[in-house]
């Protein structure tokens, strides 16, 4: 085990010192594209030393491919996970962060095993459940970088999909971020069905 992973684990043990056990990370994905839904993934990993998975960071800072598999090994080992996600409409409705509560709190609502403490990153919400919100968390914590990988892989792939329904717009590349690319396709062919209306009205 590389000292990276242990060095991550500072809150989660602080937690297992006040007498929690069953901790879970949680982070969103998808808070700024111009498209697409907001994903949410909340996950309670084991923390026992041998059980840790090498390499869990921030998804930002993990390349594609090994997201990939560290995604597949952190649903294996996970004690339980939940991912969610909330439409383009409702965002629209809403607004982004609201949105995003709202995503976060089916997440606890729906994962099989109630964690009984939670480590969030930087989004401060009523979850149900002791929570600490960690700035920029999905870099400081191993289970909020597990939730990051899982939500960040999930919401790719929902990307790459919908960019065979609508090709014209590059999803694959830019998974739905407002690249100079990405708003030109839009000034060209128009937004389609996902594209969040409130986040576009500069551009079309």
């Amino acid at each position: 085990m590389s000292g990276n992973v242990a060095d991550k684990l500072i809150y989660e043990r602080e937690l297992i010192s006040c007498g929690y056990k069953l901790i879970a990370g949680m982070d969103e994905v998808g808070r700024g594209p111009l498209c697409g839904p907001v994903v949410c993934a909340a996950v309670i990993m084991p923390l026992e030393e041998s059980e840790l998975i090498d390499g869990i960071d921030d998804s930002k800072k993990v390349s594609e491919k090994k997201r990939l598999v560290l995604s597949e090994k952190i649903k294996e080992k996970a004690i339980a996970y939940s991912i969610c996600e909330v439409s383009p409409e409702v965002i629209d409705e809403i607004n982004i962060l609201n949105a995003t509560k709202l995503c976060m709190q089916n997440c606890i609502k729906t994962i099989s095993v109630r964690p009984d403490a939670l480590l969030v990153d930087a989004v401060k919400a009523d979850f149900g459940v002791y929570t600490r919100s960690i700035i920029k968390g999905d870099a400081l914590s191993y289970v909020i970088g597990a939730a990051s990988i899982l939500a960040k892989v999930y919401r790719d792939s929902l990307m790459e999909k919908y960019a065979e329904i609508y090709p014209q717009y590059g999803f694959e590349k830019h998974k739905g971020y407002g690249t100079k690319a990405h708003i030109d396709a839009i000034k060209e062919f128009g937004p389609c069905p996902i594209h969040r209306k409130t986040f576009i009205k500069n551009f079309v």
